[in-house]
């Protein structure tokens, strides 16, 4: 019974939820703010070369450039769905340019190194989750790119999710097939002259960026994980046992680590309850359970509203703000804990080499 409770509440939520489309609307660039976004996938694309939910054996490049309208909430994301198309208004689609190989990718990205000073010569790579059709995942990276000011190259990976609220076994075997790929977009994007990379993973995204770090040093050891200058884990969706295994293999983890959580995540509580659990990494309060590794954990529950997408760290306008609004968010969450509170308010629960960070609205 329980199983079939979690069903129906994930169906209920999920119809009232509407769904990312990808719309062309060249000119746009001339009313909205342009995100320009590279992307490494492993979907199947259409005859307009747009990626889709099918699984391909291929990896495939392009650059996209997201109109993010002018005068909207942090966090928030409209589509156009039956509307006309309104830049304005709407995330939209300016330009889309197919890339032919991972030496053209290479290329584009070493020009496009060669215009930013030295300090900006970080890429950052995200990885959408579960449930996510292209669109959703390519949109929302550039909304946190454009809400944060984020000065980092942006390259989104983008695998093959069904897009669909019941398509969790199939979103899971994706990821898995999806490693390789995403081993070799941060092998690409590394031989590229990058000073360092940064990788981002939400939900079941984070479960697949642990998947092809372990991979990586599976392979080659440290040497192969050398430009990861830090990670990145958003309300992921991994098992804490699985995750500490995970972990072990790798080694010493890329620093800075961190992981967003929130223990009023519906969506984890759902995925907990399916395996038979309490708690999934992204929504547990145990910081002891990962005492030996050196994370900090960053517990955003206040901030959330209890959202079956289960973005928080994404999609609250307080907490971009917050985040917004510290000078250097790498000093926030330093290795001092001492420092950190003047910096980002909450309370600091340090466990041997973990810490666990709770933070708070400003007003509160």
């Amino acid at each position: 019974m329980r199983i079939v409770h979690h069903i129906i509440l994930v169906l209920l939520l999920a119809a009232c939820a509407p769904r990312g489309t990808l719309n062309l609307y060249e000119g746009a660039s001339e009313i909205g703010e342009v995100q320009r976004i590279y992307v490494g996938t492993t979907r199947e694309v259409d005859a307009q070369g747009f990626p889709v939910g099918n699984r391909s054996r291929n990896l495939i490049y392009g650059r996209f450039d997201v109109s993010v309208p002018p005068d909207r909430e942090p966090g928030s994301i409209e589509w156009p769905h039956s509307q006309t198309p309104d830049p304005s208004r709407h995330f939209l689609l300016d330009k889309h340019f197919p890339i032919k190989s991972p030496g053209e990718f290479q290329s584009l990205l070493r020009k496009e190194l060669r215009t930013r000073r030295q300090e900006e010569r970080t890429a950052i790579i995200f990885v959408h989750g579960f449930n996510n059709n292209f669109a959703e995942g390519l949109y929302r990276f550039a909304q946190l790119t454009e809400d944060l000011d984020l000065p980092f190259l942006p390259i989104h990976y983008s695998w093959p999710s069904a897009g669909q609220a019941l398509g969790y076994g199939y979103d899971r075997d994706s990821m898995l097939i999806a490693r390789d790929g995403l081993e070799a977009v941060i092998r690409n994007v590394s031989d590229t002259g990058v000073g360092e990379v940064l990788l981002v993973g939400h939900s079941m995204g984070a479960l697949l960026a642990m998947e092809t770090l372990r991979q990586m040093a599976i392979s080659d050891g440290r040497a192969g994980l050398g430009k990861i200058g830090g990670v990145i884990l958003i309300s992921p969706d991994i098992d804490i046992d699985v995750f500490r295994a995970q972990a072990e293999r790798i080694g010493k983890l890329p620093q800075p680590f961190y992981i967003f959580t929130s223990t009023r995540d519906i969506a984890l509580r759902l995925s907990a309850g399916l395996t038979g659990q309490t708690a999934r990494l992204g929504n547990t309060t145990d910081v002891e359970k990962l005492a030996e590794l050196d994370v900090t954990m960053v517990d955003i529950s206040a901030f959330s509203d209890g959202k079956i997408d289960h973005a928080t760290a994404l999609a609250s306008p307080s907490f971009l703000r917050l985040l917004r609004s510290v000078p250097d968010v790498g000093a926030a969450y330093g290795g001092d804990p001492s420092t950190r509170v003047g910096l980002i308010p909450g309370t600091v629960l340090v466990v041997q080499n973990a810490t666990r960070l709770i933070v708070t609205p400003i007003t509160q």
